[in-house]
């Protein structure tokens, strides 16, 4: 497996099949938040939001759209830094299983400042929010696809777009396939856990979509390797960043 990563895999995840979920999938999303509280997957999101937030001139309403949110719960650090930073901050969470859309319903039920909506990344339209985001959202996409995909989100926002993601590594890749077998017997979170570590990134993968971004548009990409093997990636609407 480790020769493997050399190179993204190009092997689906379970949960890219729609035709699939129920219980199953709602019992694994529930899992992966454990699984995001232990390997701390808000704080690259939040690194590179406060980033894109301090260049555009800390902005006190925000709309941020999260992409692939499945239930969402990464957005209640994001909720707390608007709180810290007097932000009046609105969050609409995107993802194209009712599964995964009924969990951020529950998990946000007293939560006035925080939609759900059923849909997915090419539905959204021309800037639909301040920033959108994703957390281990566009892995899900193979290299030919990524400049498509990031190249949307960029049209739908109107400041830019904040990435999480994780760095494809050997020592990520065994972190993730104890844990997820220590916490779950779930076949999606131990499929699914282990093989996001092969179609994850490097950093010459992020200077390949950059390179292919600036082909279309005025847009920079900046990363930043985070702790926990993440990537945070800031994609500016500007020339210099």
């Amino acid at each position: 497996m480790f020769r493997d990563l050399s190179h993204r895999s190009v092997r689906a995840e379970y949960m890219d099949d729609f035709s699939s979920g129920g219980e199953e999938l709602s019992e694994a999303l529930r899992h992966l938040r454990r699984l995001n509280r232990i390997f701390g997957a808000s704080a690259p999101l939040l690194y590179g939001i406060n980033e894109l937030w301090e260049r555009s001139g800390r902005p006190t309403r925000l709309h941020v759209m999260d992409i692939g949110a499945g239930s969402g719960e990464i957005n209640r650090g994001l909720l707390r830094w608007a709180d810290r930073n007097g932000i009046q901050m609105r969050i609409t969470l995107v993802d194209m299983t009712e599964e995964a859309c009924v969990e951020a319903r529950v998990l946000f039920k007293d939560e006035p400042r925080v939609k759900v909506l059923r849909s997915n990344v090419f539905e959204t339209q021309e800037e639909a929010a301040d920033i959108l985001i994703s957390s281990q959202f566009l892995h899900h996409f193979a290299d030919e696809e990524l400049p498509e995909v990031t190249g949307h989100m960029l049209r739908s926002s109107k400041l830019g777009v904040v990435i999480s993601d994780i760095h494809r590594h050997w020592i990520s890749w065994s972190a993730v396939w104890l844990v997820t077998r220590l916490i779950s017997a779930n076949r999606y979170i131990r499929h699914d856990g282990p093989l996001s570590v092969a179609k994850g990134f490097c950093a010459k993968d992020w200077n390949q979509l950059g390179q292919a971004l600036g082909k279309r548009g005025n847009y920079h990409l900046k990363y930043s390797w985070r702790p926990l093997f993440r990537y945070s990636v800031v994609i500016s609407k500007e020339a210099e960043f």
